[in-house]
């Protein structure tokens, strides 16, 4: 059984029929500024309702944050596809530069104790051959010029590796501070959505029940006419 949508003049299932008199008032008042002739008498398809839903959204949006940026329009074309709104920021990135890539894996094992308990090792081995096994007259003598060398290039180089590692964590914090930005906002509009979905539901099955009680007083009255009757 169909029915014929009075926004579209479409026919669509009865299962998909929405009565203008169960919307709620900013809804309503959204589509009678489209369409003049649709009033609280007049139905539509879910399908079209769901449409004016994601524009009072954005409109709604667009009233209480100014002009939607990118991370808003997201959110309302998921809610139309109903698909995720964010990704995880941690998972495996294909767009990273090797030079990203090297940051992160330095900076990794930089901060790890087995670069800590390794290095150490480096240092007693390097002092004990030069100061114990070739007494001191090895290819770095006391005070351990090359040494200090090493070290110095390696403190130059690891401090600006480290600190492209901080900045990659810190796009990935900012990243995750955007999702749970969209992800709250998502939250928030289907929240009403909900809402907006039981107000229907309850009115339907009140005007369902009212018809069932009008149904029985039918039945109780032929009754009671019958026995008059008798």
């Amino acid at each position: 059984m169909k029915f014929k949508s009075d926004i579209s003049g479409k026919e669509f299932l009865q299962d998909e029929k929405v009565s203008a008199a169960s919307l709620r008032k900013p809804l309503l008042e959204m589509i009678k500024a489209e369409n003049s002739d649709f009033d609280e008498s007049c139905s539509l398809a879910l399908s079209e309702l769901n449409i004016y839903r994601e524009k009072y959204i954005s409109d709604f949006l667009s009233k209480e944050l100014g002009e939607l940026d990118e991370m808003e329009k997201k959110v309302v074309q998921s809610l139309k596809d109903n698909s995720l709104v964010a990704d995880n920021p941690d998972d495996e990135d294909n767009t990273l530069t090797v030079g990203q890539r090297v940051a992160d894996k330095v900076a990794s094992f930089g901060g790890s104790w087995t670069f800590i308990l390794s290095f150490l090792c480096f240092l007693l081995g390097w002092i004990g051959i030069n100061v114990f096994l070739l007494m001191n007259k090895g290819f770095d003598p006391y005070p351990f010029i090359l040494l200090n060398l090493i070290l110095s290039c390696v403190a130059a180089l690891q401090a600006p590796v480290i600190m492209m590692s901080q900045n990659r964590q810190g796009e990935k914090d900012r990243e995750k501070a955007q999702n749970d930005y969209m992800v709250n906002l998502k939250s928030e509009l289907e929240i009403r959505m909900l809402h907006e979905k039981i107000d229907h539901i309850i009115l339907h099955q009140e005007q369902a029940l009212l018809e069932i009680q009008r149904v029985q007083i039918d039945m109780m009255n032929d009754i009671l006419a019958k026995m008059k009757k008798k």
